[in-house]
């Protein structure tokens, strides 16, 4: 599947965005990298740029800006999940361990939102979807692929994200080894250990996106003065795969899929 014509499954990751100091070189390096088209929104829209790929949304970028006395957000993806109703999937948050950093508000028409951190400190959106649905092309290059959470305790997070989201956590199909989070049967995504990250690595959602080719996309990203974490390696079953890090700071995955339908 690369275009999505219809609703997503409550709690199927269905949006990712990006808050950066600077939004127009955000949208200048992911135009070169991976073909999005976008610009600074209206100001009715707090700026906020959705990115296109075929004319179809892929991602959104915004301008980090400070609230009050909080400092401005760090320059981090953010998977949201979609729910059928954010304000109960909030109380869901607070009763079972979760903090809401952003409480449930409307976007205009497009739909009603919130963000939160687990109880381990992985932050994550809702949407509950009004006008707006959520990214409309996925699983080819440049769009995304797959969302996974790092966390110290994946029993714990599979408990939390299966109270919160009513997903079903349990080992993958594809790889018993691994668990993920499943939607009436289907694969939506990941839990993993910390063990094999850098020491000081907080518990984070990791974005990944599709790429035809990993080793070319991190020539380019490099090329572009964007970071690599992790260079290009294979994984079993997977594809080719690579951390890298953009000039902001923001980290993501890419993945040349072997099956990216």
């Amino acid at each position: 599947m690369s275009e999505v014509t219809g609703p997503y499954e409550p709690g199927t990751p269905c949006w990712i965005d990006l808050m950066v100091p600077d939004q127009q070189a955000g949208l200048d390096f992911y135009k070169d990298l991976f073909g999005w088209q976008g610009e600074v929104g209206p100001d009715e829209y707090g700026g906020y740029s959705v990115c296109t790929q075929k004319g179809k949304p892929v991602a959104g970028l915004m301008k980090a800006m400070a609230m009050g006395d909080q400092p401005a957000p760090p320059t981090a993806w953010t998977t949201y999940f979609s729910v059928q109703d954010a304000d109960a999937t909030e109380a869901a948050v607070k009763a079972n361990g979760g903090t809401v950093i952003m409480p449930t508000s409307d976007v205009m028409t497009l739909g009603r939102m919130f963000v939160a951190a687990d109880p381990y400190g992985a932050v994550f959106g809702v949407w509950q979807p009004r006008d707006f649905k959520g990214a409309e092309i996925v699983n080819e290059h440049g769009a995304l692929v797959w969302n996974q959470l790092h966390s110290p305790d994946v029993a714990g997070a599979g408990a939390f994200y299966s109270a919160v989201l009513g997903v079903t956590a349990g080992p993958m199909p594809e790889m018993p080894e691994f668990t993920g989070f499943q939607v009436k049967g289907r694969t939506v995504g990941g839990v993993m250990g910390m063990d094999n990250l850098p020491e000081g690595t907080p518990p984070h959602w990791l974005v990944n996106f599709a790429v035809d080719d990993a080793d070319s996309v991190v020539d380019a990203l490099v090329r572009r003065n964007g970071s690599v974490l992790v260079p290009p390696f294979d994984m079993d079953k997977i594809g080719r795969m690579a951390v890298v890090q953009d000039p902001q700071g923001a980290v993501f995955a890419i993945v040349a899929s072997t099956d990216q339908s």
